[in-house]
């Protein structure tokens, strides 16, 4: 005997799971009314949906920060979705938000840590991941994320639209200057806070370049070995942090800015949707005439 699968049965599965109507109806039908059955068997669906998303590049998505009240924590997360339509969607969204809240009032180091940690409601990350790419029809990926916590210091973010995001450790708390930091890191992309870390390989490999270069001007061994001493400064004023011109005044540095306000730039992290992942280049045009020509 077929049992009656009332409206109210489909509003409460649709509320509890956020999946579609006839979907909801549907898996009723299937479990004879059963709404803990139908969760779960929905779950499993789910999860197979998932399974068979997982090598579609996902090169799209939003960056997530949040910081703490007393600016000693703050946190900053990468999820990444395959169009900039789902990456604008409310459930992405609020996925993404509530990642980053979570990350910011947790201890988590790794990925799987991470993938395991629950939010609202109890569900784990990774649960909630894969109950979007069910809904949404994409794979979701968590490329990165980075928290730092600081007894002494403070901490600040940026989030630029919601395509780049910024934070910033310094180690003296200072809301304002943190936020102008973590605003000309956005900008001017450095790829680390002081010359003391820019790696010695590429400092030789630039310097190989610089006197390959100026070896060209027919000038004296001494000359030379100047000229390329001053590209070799001039690089390093351009990759590093401390080293490069302020972007609200470009007449100090952003070192010199953290200096005159007794302050000190420790650490910082930018992350930018899409860096470094190859997306799938489609052309639509040759794909039409290929299917024109019959080939």
């Amino acid at each position: 005997m077929s049992m009656t699968i009332s409206a109210s049965m489909v509003k409460e599965l649709r509320e509890r799971t956020g999946s579609g109507m006839m979907e909801c109806k549907k898996a009723l039908v299937e479990a004879e009314g059963d709404m803990e059955l139908a969760i779960e068997n929905m779950r499993k669906a789910g999860l197979a949906k998932a399974d068979k998303k997982s090598g579609r590049i996902a090169a799209e998505g939003i960056i997530g920060v949040q910081v703490s009240p007393d600016a000693k924590a703050v946190a900053i997360v990468d999820i990444n979705c395959e169009t900039d339509f789902v990456a604008k969607a409310d459930d992405f969204v609020g996925f993404v938000n509530s990642v980053a809240t979570a990350l910011l009032n947790a201890h988590i180091e790794t990925e799987e840590q991470l993938l395991a940690m629950p939010l609202e409601g109890g569900v784990t990350v990774d649960e909630m991941r894969r109950g979007l790419i069910s809904k949404l029809g994409e794979n979701i990926t968590i490329r990165r994320f980075e928290k730092y916590q600081t007894p002494e210091g403070g901490t600040a973010c940026y989030l630029h639209g919601s395509k780049i995001g910024v934070i910033v450790e310094l180690a003296v708390a200072d809301g304002d200057l943190g936020k102008d930091i973590a605003m000309h890191i956005a900008a001017s992309k450095p790829i680390c806070v002081s010359e003391a870390e820019v790696a010695p390989e590429l400092i030789e490999k630039e310097k190989e370049i610089f006197a390959a270069q100026a070896a060209e001007s027919g000038k004296p061994a001494e000359i030379i070995e100047k000229m390329v001493l001053g590209r070799v400064s001039k690089f390093l004023a351009e990759v590093t942090l401390v080293g490069q011109p302020f972007i609200k005044d470009d007449k100090v540095t952003v070192g010199k800015l953290a200096a005159s306000k007794g302050n000190q730039i420790i650490r910082f992290s930018r992350f930018e949707v899409g860096e470094g992942i190859e997306k799938k280049e489609e052309n639509f045009a040759e794909e039409v005439m290929a299917q024109v020509r019959g080939s």
